[in-house]
């Protein structure tokens, strides 16, 4: 079957389409009659509304950048001097002084110089100046300094600040903070509360550092060997702020007749300290695999006491308690007592007490 339109038709369907291409530029006319904020007068600085398709194509014109607007819509990107209360962008705002209120962006807010209220983007919030409140970026924030909260998919970058919450997928870089949350790394000259990464943190001063490597200017990095009672050794690094340290650590089991390779990773709190004496409570998992079919597993809670011998040196040992899981009988002979075991699926499951001890030297 062919399709035959008629000219009549044919008229018809290009008036709809010209009318769909011409209705932004009626919608800006018709506001710019009900706003007449500066399309049509260069000398006003002040408009209740600024709508505009894209720079300079809007009520404020070429003149936009000198304008302070209390409301701004453009379906593309719009310029202005000052927000003073919601803007909402289809790709990007540009305001190229100050900006107070709601600032929404499909790709990107940019800010020169101060931004108070809330900032969200689906890509980049940039303030070049201080930000106060909250930013929303699906991939970066970048300010000059910031005071409120920052999220972001992938970082929240800061050249200074004194206080605020930083909250990303990858990495958080700031000056004085509370709080800083990333999936990889945190930097900060000072943490006043918790500082958690996936793997390291960075700061000159963090007590509550939460990750496998803490590198705390006045905390405590150590490297140190240990074995307990299954015979398994480890070199485990230690590090972390005045309270709370991480812990990683590769090994090998003597006792098993086959070769056990161990990682552990965990943390620690400094429960107690004096000049030559402590006291450390441990949360670690070690795993020891020779990578074949099977797998072992072990949790364990360790109350160490440790004694410092000069500055670099200390030694440490205590009781632990541990539950451990394994398939395959991988590690079955590492403990002949147990406080409470079950077999369910291949799987065996106890709980036991034992006891591990080591040397560290502070770095």
């Amino acid at each position: 079957m062919i399709l035959r339109l008629s000219y009549f038709q044919i008229g018809i369907m290009k008036r709809n389409h010209l009318v769909i291409l011409l209705l932004p530029a009626f919608f800006i006319l018709l506001l710019s009659l009900v706003f007449p904020s500066g399309l049509f007068s260069q000398t006003g600085k002040f408009g209740n509304a600024h709508v505009g398709l894209v720079y300079p194509v809007s009520t404020n014109g070429v003149h936009a950048a000198e304008y302070t607007n209390s409301f701004s819509l453009h379906l593309i990107s719009g310029v202005s001097g000052n927000e003073t209360a919601f803007a909402l962008y289809g790709l990007t705002g540009i305001i190229k002084r100050n900006a107070s209120g709601v600032q929404i962006a499909g790709v990107s807010n940019h800010i020169q110089n101060r931004a108070q209220g809330v900032q969200i983007a689906g890509v980049l919030n940039q303030v070049k100046g201080r930000a106060s409140g909250i930013q929303i970026a699906g991939l970066t924030n970048l300010t000059g300094s910031f005071d409120g909260m920052q999220i972001a998919g992938f970082a929240n970058i800061s050249k200074e600040s004194e206080s605020g919450v930083q909250l990303s997928g990858f990495f958080n870089k700031a000056g004085d903070v509370d709080i800083q949350v990333a999936g990889l790394i945190n930097k900060a000259r000072k943490v006043k509360s918790v500082q958690i990464a996936g793997f390291i943190n960075i700061a000159d001063s963090s007590d509550y550092p939460i990750g496998l490597v803490n590198i705390i200017k006045n905390g405590e990095q150590t490297i140190g060997g240990s074995i307990d009672e299954t015979l398994t050794t480890m070199a485990t690094f230690r590090s972390g702020g005045r309270v709370l340290y991480g812990i990683l650590g590769l090994g090998y089991n003597f006792k098993e007749n086959k070769s056990l390779y161990g990682l552990e990773a965990g943390m620690g709190v400094h429960l107690f300290a004096s000049e030559n004496f402590g006291l450390n409570l441990e949360g670690a998992t070690l795993t020891l695999a020779d990578f074949k079919k099977g797998e072992y597993f072990r949790s364990s809670l360790r109350l160490f006491p440790a004694l410092k011998i000069g500055d670099r040196i200390g030694l440490f040992g205590g009781p632990s308690f541990n539950f451990i899981t394994y398939s395959n009988d991988k590690g079955k002979d590492l403990v002949n007592h147990y406080i409470w075991d079950e077999t369910r699926r291949d799987h065996f499951h106890g709980m036991y007490f034992g006891v591990s001890g080591g040397v560290a030297v502070r770095l």
